[in-house]
């Protein structure tokens, strides 16, 4: 990424650049990040290319003002990271299930990210609903965040066991991976039926006191605890949401199993 990239990217979160990647600096980007760019899943349901390459992943999120789901995200979000002077690698992590089962490998894709002042981060902008800050990746105690109690522990094989309020989120392997190894992962999730990607629609971002949240015609807000679920009655109340919300403007409303 070129300098007019890096400020591209940092007007579109609403960032300053930092002086020097601190792990001050990570914190205020990686919430920033989250209370701009959404995750959503619309492509798979507009019928629109996912393409994992860095270049790509950046046009979408900066250029054309949409959000993404675990690989977009994450995979731009690093881009920046690494142009601004973090030392950012990519992980895979495989997701649990409500019994705490992990599942397929490149089911997730997650940052580690080292700071000039030596600490290393969590960082993690495209799961939907975790931590708004970076989590300490070497802390095994529990870790207060304004999205929960994050822990973080030793589990077989080199691997860590990523908990939000006591429930597993994901098993984050510690092995450096490349963006082009998420590619099987992101065709599973676009492609079968298996996946809960293909079996529904979600656009989702953290605001300032809560978080708004579009299902297919069903929108959601939380603010300052208090939950309101609105359902959308035609395809331009649907599209006017999506632009009021989320600042994405589509020419037809994404169904589930739509193709465009």
């Amino acid at each position: 990424m070129h300098s007019e990239q890096i400020d591209a990217y940092l007007r579109r979160i609403r960032a300053d650049r930092p002086a020097a990647p601190t792990a001050r600096a990570l914190h205020d980007l990686h919430l920033a990040h989250l209370r701009a760019v959404p995750f959503e899943n619309l492509s798979i349901h507009l019928g629109e290319n996912i393409e994992l390459t860095e270049k790509a992943l950046v046009t979408k999120v900066v250029e054309a003002g949409r959000g993404g789901f675990c690989y977009e995200l994450n995979g731009a979000f690093g881009a920046l990271l690494g142009a601004l002077g973090f030392g950012v690698t990519l992980l895979q992590a495989r997701v649990c299930d409500d019994a705490g089962q992990p599942g397929i490998p490149y089911d997730h894709l997650a940052l580690r990210v080292r700071t000039e002042d030596g600490g290393d981060w969590l960082a993690d902008v495209g799961f939907g609903t975790h931590s708004h800050l970076p989590l300490a990746f070497g802390e095994r105690g529990e870790q207060n965040d304004p999205g929960g109690r994050f822990l973080l522990e030793d589990a077989p094989e080199g691997d860590l066991r990523v908990s939000m309020d006591g429930k597993p989120q994901y098993l984050l392997e510690t092995r450096p991976r490349e963006l082009a190894d998420f590619r099987i992962g992101a065709w599973y999730h676009r492609t079968s039926p298996a996946s809960h990607f293909t079996r529904s629609l979600v656009c989702s971002l953290l605001t300032g006191n809560g978080r708004v949240t579009l299902g297919g015609r069903t929108l959601t807000t939380t603010m300052d605890g208090e939950r309101q679920v609105t359902e959308l009655a035609s395809e331009a109340e649907v599209l006017a949401a999506y632009d009021r919300h989320f600042g994405i403007r589509l020419d037809r409303e994404p169904v589930v199993g739509g193709t465009g």
